[in-house]
């Protein structure tokens, strides 16, 4: 009997102990880093530039209107839909796609850490899972940028390849090919990472004994899958009627774009990549000089996530420092051996890394910054509302927050709804139509209400420039000016 009774208290000692070891405190807590790290942004309609955009074209695909056909932009059609999806669920607010953005984060997180778990504890684990998690806010993608969306994607091809011994590998890259297809509707830089991973599930089939004529047809296989759901969009445009449109928007544009000055590096980003680059280097010494990653080959298989992965970064011929959200997750991985509890340092400089990115992150200051923007764009929606409406009187940003057309429930005066297709110089040549005659075409409307900014944050077309500022010394006056993202807006009422 005595031994019977003190079974229960054996086996919650061995529960609580198993909890300890096992994943579910490590995944709970970073459920919670999640949270924290997010919600601070949460309904913020200003909380960055991109997504506002994103979230206008997604709000409007449920009244039946179109990307590139009715409103004018050159990500990929599968973005939009996850807005889209994002507001048909949750309503028009910024809070909808920033719930989904959130769910996205977390699964990535999960995936950092299902994958670390093959060469750490769950401590290390846990803390490469963090720093991913952290990364993704650090580079921008705290509220709904593209690379929140597409990196858990990238990291469910990981798992699916990862394990080459696996006895249904081929099949399993064949998902993984079809996940990548997706992936590239979200964003087409995705391509040299794709590349990467069917070029190795097909080094695996050859080391496996596969002849060339069935790597060959695998190879094809693999590339039809990765094309299948652009595929399918183009096909879905084609019946349309708007193929024309898709092909310009999707794929011609991107060509007619002129690079920035700066091209794909510029002086600024080196302090801004220093904690990636800092997460690679004493990685790779780690796992060299401290404690051998175990399997090795999957530690080199992060490695070459991560060089492809800054392949996609610099494809584009201009790249922004918020690109290098892309490599969150495999830098995280490729730090590894020295985020591993087991060597000779043990977990600290794990830990220092976490404290250190946390403590960068100033979340409290930037809840300070959120707060006041917020409260910046309520205030221009309040003194623009009165002045449009959603018929024919029109609010144009000439350059502001997007976000501002739903707020003021406004109409938009032209389909080039993101002020950066109009008034940045490098677009000159990659629209459809000419900046200076459309332009020209808005101001002859004479919209109730234009928004500017004391600063362009591109290159901006001069011609259009003095138009804009001619009409608003004749027809416009100054009505409220507000401090936001570093810069004066400033809303112009019609005089009449």
């Amino acid at each position: 009997m005595t031994t019977v009774a003190a079974m229960p208290d054996t086996d919650k000692t061995g529960g609580f102990a198993a909890l300890m070891r096992g994943d579910a405190l490590p995944l709970a807590v970073l459920a919670m880093l999640v949270l924290v790290t997010r919600g601070i942004w949460f309904g913020d309609p200003v909380a960055d530039f991109d997504e506002q955009l994103y979230s206008f074209i997604g709000w409007r695909m449920s009244e039946g209107e179109l990307p590139f056909v009715d409103w004018w932009d050159r990500k990929p059609f599968g973005l939009f839909a996850i807005f889209g999806v994002a507001h048909a669920l949750f309503g028009p607010g910024p809070l909808a796609y920033q719930i989904v953005a959130t769910l996205f984060a977390f699964a990535g997180a999960v995936m950092v850490y299902k994958l670390s778990r093959r060469l750490v504890g769950p401590l290390s684990a846990w803390m490469a899972a963090a720093i991913s998690t952290m990364l993704l806010c650090a580079y921008a993608s705290y509220s709904g940028q593209s690379e929140v969306f597409f990196l858990p994607l990238m990291l469910g091809m990981v798992m699916l390849l990862i394990d080459s011994d696996h006895p249904q590998f081929t099949r399993r890259a064949m998902w993984a090919m079809l996940l990548g297809g997706i992936a590239l509707q979200v964003k087409y830089t995705v391509v040299p990472q794709c590349m990467f991973f069917g070029l190795y599930a097909l080094w695996v089939e050859w080391k496996r004994g596969a002849r060339l004529p069935r790597i060959a047809t695998l190879g094809a296989l693999f590339a039809f899958l990765g094309l299948l759901p652009t595929l399918a969009v183009a096909a879905f445009y084609a019946a349309a009627g708007e193929f024309n449109a898709f092909m310009f928007a999707n794929f011609l544009s991107f060509f007619d774009r002129m690079p920035a000055p700066q091209g794909r590096w510029a002086s600024e980003h080196a302090l801004g990549v220093a904690p990636l680059a800092l997460l690679v280097i004493t990685g790779t010494y780690a796992a060299f000089r401290m404690r051998r990653p175990e399997p090795f080959r999957d530690w080199l298989f992060f490695v070459g996530w991560a060089a492809s992965t800054l392949a996609s970064v610099l494809l584009p011929g201009t790249v922004y420092l918020y690109y290098y959200a892309a490599l969150a997750a495999p830098c995280a991985l490729v730090a590894l051996p020295l985020l591993d509890s087991r060597s000779p340092a043990k977990a600290f400089p794990g830990l220092l890394i976490v404290a250190a990115f946390f403590a960068l992150l100033s979340l409290p200051d930037r809840r300070e910054v959120s707060l006041e923007e917020r409260s910046a764009a309520d205030a221009l929606a309040e003194v623009i509302a009165p002045h449009v409406d959603a018929e024919d009187n029109c609010l144009w940003l000439w350059d502001g927050p997007t976000a501002l057309y739903r707020m003021t429930g406004s109409c938009v005066p032209t389909r080039y709804v993101y002020p950066d297709h109009l008034n940045n110089a490098l677009e000159v040549n990659a629209l459809e139509v000419d900046q200076v005659e459309e332009v020209a075409r808005i101001l002859a409307g004479e919209p109730g209400a234009i928004v500017t900014a004391s600063r362009p944050m591109t290159l901006q077309n001069a011609e259009a420039t003095a138009l804009v500022e001619a009409a608003l010394a004749e027809s416009y006056e100054e009505r409220l000016s507000v401090e936001m993202h570093n810069r004066t807006l400033t809303a112009w009422i019609r005089r009449d």
